[in-house]
């Protein structure tokens, strides 16, 4: 390289990074993707390296030094192989001295890729030479160097456990873990020692030279190190980066004087109290690591007491004093630390500390305030929950007289403090909220948040059940009285025409409504079933908030049935009534048929009843708890309190159309009493249910008629027809499938009477949208051949020659087309054997003809529509996903095995070869680019080529070669595709016509003579293919490893040129040395393999294919 392409390559870089204007060599301009592509290219051989150095040593640039960076990353990850020990230390050594000479005047994004490139070459080449092991003995010559060294050396030291700990792609899990454990046991603990040691010093400022800037990024690099260094993955756990709890700390036994000495502890909490965020915060989530260190560490439990001693007196101390906690970070962070307190110690350890009740009495005032002032400690809440939770549910297991004095009633008293807090702080909220005018967000909205408390509440709540509940209950019913008294006064008009402080307060007593709702529903649902809690006697408390939240439901359900819809409350009271709802279901429906007896049509509980089904002379405990339930509830029996539930169902269903939300979790909630063995029988017995199944249109139900609800409407229709073809389901709802299906069916026949032009009329969209969405919904409830037969009858002859009329007409309408498609994919998959006719039945032929009119007539139609271009904001939702079900769709009715395909040559009848021709168009109209950008599309694309290659060869072989090529091309690129599952469709489809070349060779068959025609047309299709199955193999990601094994021994067998071809060519590549060690693996891999496609000589060539990629990979260069 010279100084005129060191310009052109500056010129490059600056386009690419900051969109400045530059010219190709002709002089034409070059956009950043075209810079891209070019800077790309010195990524793309070994012998680019010197020219990487040369811009490293030459260029002012900061961005071309960054591409240089990056490329040798690239490069060295790459072709790792093709250096000798030597050379890799001298790249390494060069790197180093450039960090040092020039480190401190880069850019940081310079600086962070430059050392990127050391600690990669320090991992690929650990066990090469010690030189590579003695990094961080290098790195302590920057730290002892001027300050801006010391910071780069910490950097270095921060990536160096990253690389270390992160596994790099390409390389094996194994090769991954003997580096990163060689790593742990030769330099981790020194890294961490320096990490403390820097903070030492800055904590008694022995860095004189430093400015406060640089005293702030010291700080920080080291507190991140030291966080690094504990968030180490000791023992190869591979814990999931997602979550934020930390699990156990499993540190090396070696680390125990440091982590055990009081100074590193204070020297952290010292850090935390004494710097501003982001460092306190950093400070802090040490401590939260140092606190989760494995309980084994400690040699003695003296020990471990006098350790939790320390931290226990540290968080007394910030709790006292309130230190950092105005910081929003800080705060997250030490919420994190006492949720993480009890996790890693026993209830046991912690009441022996000293101070346990003043802790106790601090974290309970912090929690209470942390409550009061929810506005700024949503997202931290719920780890204060934890805490609580995680106290009360371990004193089962300690025992009273363990530790400080009363610490039980200590207990007792702070969860009632927290929990009477949390529930003023939330009511509280609801009127705050309002005030604000949109300043603050609610947190009834923030589900997430929502979602994390309410599953921390009721063991919190339980502990002291009474109390609590009686707080509730002083709470809830004054509100319950008020809401009353305020809906007779606004009778059957809606909120919203009321003056605006009757608004106002309606607002404010619906969400506190909201909020009590949201907690009894959580705190039943926490009910145990578990005999230890069974004799406590909870249920009757249970009974009596849920009293209170069925009749705040029937209070609510009354006015919006008196007022047809018009008297409404806010939807997220009717969100909050339906959550109570699923939690009353999952604890107290599923002993319905024990408790009625098998013969029992829902009266009261009786014992009689009880008995029906039972042999034993008394009720169990179960049953006398759910009996004593329904008792105190006084709202009637189960079957009664079901019958409330699923009429709210109905309620919503009808007179919340718009609200998308409500509907969905109305939908939910009915779909999982449908799904449930026990609720769904006593559904059945339900007039609400008896009534939605004889009633499922639009006139009822005017959700059913927005467009938007589209989705619910399979859902709704899936749950009915559940329900319908349940045991015995058409005798107890008094309905037979054909009843159930006449208003869809007389719809069917009334657009079946249309002409094409009346059909494409735009009154017909919704109605064809509404059948095909039902009919999926119902189609995907038929789980077995008898109910499958029952659509089918119904469907054929008379109205399956509706769904390719349909097709044809509205092919370019991407609302009603899809949902066409989606029905017909249901239809024609064969799940769990449904579509399974009689041995003298035509029906699956019948039925493949039906789907192949469909495909036909929406392929044919889409096919001369003119072609979009590419870049086509909407060329997806246009074109490629009609196009992708239609695939889908033909794809499962080729895979079903229901249809005896032969038949249709035999017959002349065209349909097969119609829709084969139609989806091998459709197929090819698609640009490749265009196929692997759109994954939906790439899977039934694929999925289409692999079930022709499997089952109709004969099809295939009587292509033109150049479309055959088209496919294969398209095959090539697949199997080198990311996704596994493509590329195991593509090696599949490579194996079923090598397996198909290899077991006819030289038969008389049309087919093979076609392929024979084809390969002569093209001799290199086999080693092209073994070429590329080959290098995935060696040099592929992994997750395609397992897919491009499966055709390798086929492709072989049928053309053992192709192999010999590419063996010499690898060889050829290769050093003398390896050329020997290479042959020695291939002769290893052909050893003892039988020139046969049996299933047990293929898994032997596999296992062998793993070893030899094993080997081979370990010296191979590219």
């Amino acid at each position: 390289m010279d100084s005129t392409q060191l310009a052109q390559v500056e010129s490059l870089c600056e386009t690419l990074y900051t969109g400045a204007a530059s010219a190709s060599e002709s002089g034409e301009p070059i956009n950043r993707q075209e810079a891209q592509a070019r800077l790309l290219s010195l990524q793309s051989s070994a012998e680019y390296i010197p020219q990487c150095q040369y811009i490293l040593d030459h260029s002012n640039s900061h961005y071309a030094r960054l591409v240089a960076s990056n490329s040798l990353t690239e490069l060295i990850t790459t072709h790792w192989n093709n250096f000798t020990v030597q050379q890799r230390i001298d790249i390494r050594n060069y790197i180093l001295g450039y960090l040092a000479n020039t480190g401190p005047s880069l850019q940081d994004f310079v600086v962070m890729s430059l050392i990127k490139l050391v600690c990669r070459i320090t991992k690929l080449g650990w066990f090469d030479d010690p030189t590579h092991r003695e990094l961080a003995d290098d790195v302590t010559k920057f730290l002892q160097a001027t300050v801006d060294h010391c910071i780069l050396g910490l950097k270095i030291l921060n990536q160096l456990v990253d690389e270390l700990n992160i596994p790099t792609s390409g390389r094996t899990l194994t090769q991954h873990r003997k580096t990163s454990v060689s790593f742990r046991d030769v330099c981790l603990f020194k890294v961490f020692q320096l990490g403390l040691t820097t903070l030492k010093q800055l904590q008694t400022r022995q860095i004189a030279t430093a400015d406060p800037r640089q005293e702030a990024i010291l700080g920080e690099q080291a507190l991140a190190l030291t966080v690094r260094c504990l968030n180490f993955d000791f023992i190869g756990t591979n814990p999931d980066e997602s979550t934020e709890d930390v699990g156990t700390i499993q540190a090396p036994t070696s680390w125990r004087s440091v982590l055990q000495d009081p100074a590193t502890i204070e020297l952290l909490f010292d850090f935390y109290a004494n710097t501003e965020p982001p460092r306190s915060s950093k400070a802090m989530e040490a401590v939260i690591l140092l606190c989760s260190v494995r309980r084994s560490l400690f040699p003695s439990d003296k020990d471990r007491a006098a350790f939790l001693g320390r931290l226990m007196t540290g968080i007394r101390e910030l709790l006292s004093n309130q230190t950092g906690l105005q910081h929003q970070d800080n705060y997250h962070q030490f919420c994190r630390l006492l949720g993480r307190l009890k996790a890693n110690y026993q209830l046991s350890e912690l009441v022996k500390a000293e101070g346990y009740l003043e802790w106790l009495e601090l974290a309970s005032s912090f929690t209470v305030q942390s409550i009061r002032n929810w506005q700024y400690s949503t997202n931290s809440i719920h780890y204060l929950l934890a805490l609580w939770g995680r106290l009360v549910a371990a004193v089962p297991y300690v025992r009273p007289d363990t530790g400080a004095r009363g610490h039980v009633q200590a207990l007792e008293k702070q969860v009632l403090t927290v929990v009477e807090a949390y529930i003023e702080s939330m009511l509280g909220s609801v009127e705050t909220v309002l005030m604000s005018d949109g300043a603050l967000e609610d947190p009834l909205e923030d589900d997430g948040s929502l979602k994390e408390q309410l599953d921390r509440l009721p063991v919190i709540c339980r502990f002291q059940y009474g109390p609590v509940a009686n707080i509730i209950l002083t709470k809830f019913d004054p509100l319950l009285s008020s809401y009353r008294e305020m809906m007779a006064h606004l009778g059957s008009s809606s909120t919203k025409n009321a003056p605006s402080e009757v608004v106002h307060k309606v607002a404010v007593v619906e969400g506190q409504l909201t909020w009590l709702t949201y907690m009894v529903g959580t705190i039943v649902g926490g009910h145990s079933w578990s005999s230890a809690h069974m004799a406590d006697g909870e249920e009757t408390i249970d009974a009596s908030l849920s009293r209170r939240a069925l009749q705040l439901a029937q209070g609510v359900d009354f006015r919006l049935t008196q007022s047809n819809g018009v008297g409404r409350s806010d939807p997220k009271l009717e969100l909050a009534l339906l959550y109570y709802f699923q939690n009353f279901r999952r604890v107290y429906m599923f002993m319905w048929d024990q408790v009625s007896g098998s013969g029992s049509s829902g009266g009261s509980v009786g014992m009689v009843g009880m008995m029906a089904s039972k042999l034993d002379s008394a009720p169990s405990a179960k049953q006398k708890v759910y009996q004593r339930m329904f008792e105190h509830l006084a709202m009637g029996d189960h079957t009664a309190v079901a019958n409330l539930i699923v009429t709210k169902v109905g309620n919503n269903l009808k007179f919340w159309p718009e609200e998308q939300d409500l509907v969905g979790k109305t939908l939910e909630l009915l779909l999982d009493m449908a799904g449930g063995y026990s609720s769904s029988k006593l559904l059945l017995t339900l007039d609400t249910v008896k009534f939605l199944a004889r009633h499922h249109t639009e006139d009822h139900f005017p959700f059913l008629a927005v467009p938007c609800n589209a989705r619910h409407r399979t859902t709704f229709h899936a749950t009915l027809a559940r329900l319908l073809l349940s045991p015995g389901g058409e005798d107890k709802l008094g309905l037979t499938f054909d009843q159930f299906l006449e208003p869809i069916v007389n719809a069917i026949s009334q657009l079946g009477a249309l002409s094409s032009a009346d059909l494409r009329n735009e009154a017909a969209r919704r109605p064809l949208i509404g059948i095909f969405r039902d009919l999926r919904g119902i189609a995907a409830s038929l789980h077995n051949r008898r109910t499958y037969g029952m659509l089918f009858d119904i469907l054929h002859p008379q109205h399956l020659p509706l769904l390719s009329k349909v097709a044809d007409a509205w092919y370019d309408q991407p609302d009603v087309i899809i949902s066409l498609l989606r029905f017909m994919q249901e239809f024609c998959h064969n799940k769990a054997n449904r579509v399974n006719f009689d041995q003298s039945s035509a029906n699956g032929i019948l039925l493949y003809r039906a789907t192949s009119e469909v495909v036909c007539a929406f392929g044919r139609r889409l096919l001369s529509m003119p072609t979009l271009s590419s870049d086509e904001a909407d060329i997806y939702k246009r074109r490629y996903k009609g196009m992708a079900l239609a695939l889908h769709v033909l794809n499962s009715a080729l895979g079903g095995n229901y249809v005896c395909f032969g038949v249709f040559a035999l017959y002349h009848d065209p349909a097969l070869d119609n829709s084969l021709d139609v989806a091998l168009q459709m197929a090819l109209s698609v640009p490749l680019d265009d196929v692997v950008a759109y994954p939906k599309l790439s899977k039934a694309f694929y999925g289409f080529i692999e079930i022709l290659f499997r089952n109709h060869k004969r099809t295939v072989m009587a292509l033109e070669t150049s479309v055959l090529m088209q496919l294969m091309n398209a095959v090539h690129e697949g199997l080198q595709s990311s996704d596994a599952t493509l590329s195991s469709l593509c090696a599949n489809t490579i194996d079923h016509l090598a397996t198909f070349y290899f077991n006819n060779i030289g038969k008389d068959k049309p087919e093979v003579i076609n392929l024979n025609k084809h390969l002569a047309a093209q001799p290199n299709l086999f080693c092209s293919l073994t070429a590329t199955l080959f290098n995935l193999l060696l040099f592929g990601a992994p997750q395609n490893h397992w897919a491009v094994m499966r055709p390798m021994l086929s492709l072989m067998l049928a053309s053992e040129s192709s192999f010999t071809t590419y063996k010499d060519h690898l060889l050829s590549t290769q050093t003398q040395e390896n050329q020997s060690l290479l042959n020695d693996a291939f002769n290893k891999l052909l050893h003892d393999v039988n020139r046969s496609l049996d299933s047990a000589n293929r898994d032997r060539f596999t296992q062998k294919l793993t070893a030899f990629r094993v080997a081979a990979r370990s010296f191979l260069t590219l």
